[in-house]
């Protein structure tokens, strides 16, 4: 199995190789396989994308918006005619069940450049300020090379989420995937370029943590924008605000599930089950702090093991596969550390927690992981294992519940679930999270922003709240007389 692109970077409209770049293997994590063998970017190779973007930004950003969100829509229907194609590639770089990524990956990025296509010839548009006799006007304007660098959760659809606000704005965006995912955005790239995008505009190029300051650093980037762990976003961040950089920062999180004991049982456990186990628990926003409140936690937790082990486990190319495996051993370890963690420290491990028994022993599999009688110290409440294992706590009442709910460094994301709408929106108004969600979890639509508060992050994604984080604006004033000075 094989997925070999034509050379390594995607930069000014074709493939670009330099194999003084470091070489490292993009791995097949169900069975282990080397599926393709990349170099990371040299210095020069970082020269060549954002010299290519700059040149190329100028001349873009003099189109209407109406013309740049006519090729951004014609991507979109590219993608989405090809959507099994690049959904089995997003399952080669990930090991997430092609049950998930033909309807969630490719998908999603395609909805994103849909939609920023449409909005644009309305959302860039700048006010009219009457003054008197005077007026002035404002309109937007865009950065300039902006820089995206991507997480491995959702390869595809991050190079979307930030490559399509950052283009129908007028910008250039030259695109660092994660090393662990680095097959999905040279695809994009070639589609974008496919549907009518000027060369340099939308350049993908490979590295580690080396490269990422090369490109923050750099005196021609004006915006980084990061899907990344909060220790990441803490360097990046530094290193944009030491230069004055635009920056967008959508971080991690230890984020809050609020079960009442007036909810529909079966919804909530379904809302934990895909806040914990969706893409194997490597999302971001996931609820891995479950708060049960006391009168149903002995049946919440009785029928969630139930549903827990009905989850099906196996080859991520079967359509019948509901869990794959973790995107790398590195991460595998982690999560069986933490996994250990739990026990040690007295959690009670209701299932899961083992490799499972019907998957190759070269991949990086781990059963679905449910934890009970969690209390707010432990490490696995505190830290976030981006793993497929849920901390089920319980809790009494409400003030109690959103102050143990808050108690975190954390404030990506949250949820309640409960049949009174008015708790329900008194509860997520004290919640200290950037996205929140009532009776169902994790659907992030492009049309609503998603991101962070507290050290989750700041800037927004998606919506049109997204072309705030990629334009800043030019203010006007227009003397409609004579200039009388005092002197």
């Amino acid at each position: 199995m094989k997925a070999q692109p034509p050379a390594s970077h995607f930069i000014d409209g074709e493939y670009v190789e330099d194999t003084a770049g470091t070489p490292f293997d993009s791995i097949y994590p169900a069975t282990g396989e080397v599926i393709a063998r990349l170099h990371a970017a040299t210095p020069a190779i970082v020269e060549k994308a954002i010299a290519a973007a700059k040149r190329a930004q100028g001349e873009w950003a003099a189109m209407s918006p109406t013309a740049r969100g006519r090729i951004l829509k014609r991507a979109s229907e590219i993608m989405r005619e090809r959507n099994r194609e690049l959904s089995e590639l997003e399952t080669l770089d990930t090991g997430k069940p092609i049950q998930e990524t033909i309807v969630a990956d490719p998908t999603s990025g395609a909805d994103a450049f849909e939609f920023f296509g449409g909005v644009a010839a309305a959302a860039l548009n700048g006010d009219y300020i009457p003054l008197g006799g005077d007026f002035a006007f404002t309109k937007r304007v865009p950065l300039g090379v902006c820089v995206g660098i991507g997480a491995w959760n959702y390869p595809q659809q991050i190079a979307c989420w930030k490559g399509a606000p950052a283009l129908v704005a007028g910008n250039a965006m030259v695109f660092k995937p994660s090393e662990n995912t680095p097959l999905g955005a040279l695809k994009i790239a070639e589609i974008l370029f496919e549907a009518g995008l000027p060369k340099g505009l939308y350049n993908v190029i490979q590295g580690d943590r080396t490269t990422g300051p090369l490109l923050v650093n750099h005196k021609d980037v004006a915006k980084v924008s990061l899907t990344g762990s909060v220790e990441t976003g803490r360097k990046v961040a530094g290193a944009a605000a030491a230069q004055l950089k635009h920056v967008t920062m959508e971080l991690g999180g230890k984020s809050p599930l609020i079960v009442f004991d007036d909810a529909d049982l079966e919804s909530a456990i379904g809302g934990a089950m895909l806040g914990n186990f969706y893409s194997t628990g490597q999302v971001c926003s996931n609820g891995t702090r479950v708060f049960v409140q006391k009168g149903i936690k002995d049946k919440f937790l009785s029928r969630l093991k139930e549903r827990t082990e009905k989850i099906v486990i196996g080859d991520p190319m079967d359509e019948a596969t509901q869990l794959g495996p973790m995107v790398s051993r590195a991460q595998l370890d982690k999560v069986f550390s933490y996994v250990e963690k739990g026990k040690a420290e007295g959690a009670t491990l209701l299932t899961g927690g083992g490799i499972p028994n019907n998957v190759s022993a070269e991949g990086t599999y781990i059963q679905p992981t449910v934890f009970a009688d969690v209390t707010d110290e432990m490490t696995i409440c505190r830290e976030e294992i981006f793993g497929p294992v849920m901390c089920v706590l319980d809790f009494d009442n409400e003030d109690e519940v959103i102050a143990r709910a808050n108690g975190t460094e954390f404030g990506l994301s949250a949820g309640v679930f409960t049949s009174d709408l008015t708790r329900a929106h008194r509860v997520v108004d004290q919640l200290e999270a950037g996205t929140l969600w009532i009776n169902t979890y994790n659907l992030a639509p492009v049309e609503v922003p998603f991101g962070g508060s507290k050290q989750s992050g700041f800037g927004r994604e998606n919506s049109l709240a997204a072309l705030d984080h990629y334009t800043e604006l030019k203010s006007v004033y227009v003397a409609m007389g004579k200039v009388e000075a005092p002197y």
